[in-house]
C-alpha cells in the first residue's frame, strides 16, 4: 500500500475516541499491535460496542498509510452510512416487494466490490450484505469503480456471513450459493422467489460451512482452460439471470 494522505483517514488516540463516541461511521480501525495503554483499551471497547472492525497491525503498516503522528492508531471513515438488513427486509415485505439480496462472502478486492455494487444497483438488488472483517474497504476507489452507485443501494455490515444466514432463511428468502463445487447450472435455479444470492471471495470463494447452509447451489459453466471467472463478472451473470427470470 502506498503512502496516503486522504480525507477519509482519522488518526490519533483522541480523534478516534471522539469519532467513535460521536457515532462517525468507521469502515475499520487499525491499531498498533503493541499498544497497551488505557486509551487503547477504551478504543477497543468502543469499537466492539459500535460493531466496528478493529485490526491489530505492525508499526510499518501504519507508517505506510500516513506520515503524520498517528500515535499507533488509524481509522477509515466510510463514505456511506451502513444499514441493517433486519430493518430492510421487513420493510420490503410490508411494501409487497419481492426481496432481491446479494451477499458477498470475503470479497476483498476494492475494484471487484465497486464493480459488483454498480451491477447490483442496475439490476435492482435491494441490499448488499458484507462481513465486518475480510470485506473490501469502502473508499474513494470503491466510489469511482461503482460510478457512485454505492450511494444508491443499502450496504449492510454484519459480524459474519454465517451469523446472518439463519435470519435470511427464517425471513423466507431462498439462499443460493454461487460455487464451482456443484453440478447445478445457474439457469436451473428459480430466482423468482424472494432470493439471496451469495458470492465468494477472489481467493477461496464462499466458506464451505456457508455453502452447506444454502438452499441451492449454482455453477457457471466454464468452456475454456481458465478455471474461474472474476467474481464481479460472475456476480453480474447471476444477477441478470435473476432479472431475466423476474422479467
Amino acid at each position: 500500500m502506498e503512502l496516503e494522505e486522504k480525507s477519509d483517514l482519522v488518526f490519533g488516540i483522541h480523534p478516534i475516541i471522539e469519532g467513535l463516541e460521536s457515532d462517525k461511521t468507521f469502515d475499520k480501525i487499525l491499531i498498533l499491535n503493541t499498544l497497551r495503554t488505557p486509551q487503547a483499551k477504551e478504543i477497543m471497547a468502543l469499537a466492539r460496542e459500535k460493531g466496528v472492525s478493529l485490526n491489530k497491525v505492525p508499526q510499518q503498516k501504519l507508517d505506510r498509510i500516513t506520515r503524520k503522528n498517528h500515535q499507533g492508531i488509524i481509522g477509515f471513515i466510510a463514505p456511506v452510512e451502513f444499514q441493517n438488513i433486519e430493518d430492510i427486509l421487513p420493510t420490503l415485505f410490508e411494501q409487497g416487494r419481492n426481496p432481491f439480496i446479494l451477499i458477498l462472502d470475503r470479497v476483498s478486492d476494492v475494484r471487484n466490490f465497486g464493480a459488483i455494487v454498480r451491477t447490483a444497483e442496475c439490476a435492482g438488488v435491494d441490499a448488499i450484505i458484507i462481513p465486518k472483517k475480510g470485506a473490501a474497504q469502502i473508499n474513494g476507489e470503491t466510489i469511482k469503480t461503482s460510478t457512485g452507485a454505492i450511494f444508491n443501494i443499502p450496504i449492510c455490515k454484519v459480524p459474519g456471513i454465517e451469523s446472518i444466514i439463519p435470519y435470511i432463511k427464517d425471513s423466507g428468502l431462498h439462499l443460493v450459493a454461487c460455487t464451482e463445487k456443484t453440478d447445478v447450472d445457474y439457469t436451473e435455479v428459480d430466482y423468482t422467489v424472494p432470493i439471496a444470492i451469495m458470492m465468494g471471495g477472489e481467493e477461496a470463494g464462499i466458506a464451505i460451512s456457508n455453502i452447506k447452509k444454502s438452499d441451492s447451489t449454482a455453477r457457471l459453466p466454464l468452456m475454456g482452460k481458465t478455471q474461474s471467472l472474476n467474481v464481479s463478472v460472475a456476480a453480474g451473470i447471476i444477477m441478470y439471470e435473476a432479472v431475466r427470470q423476474r422479467g
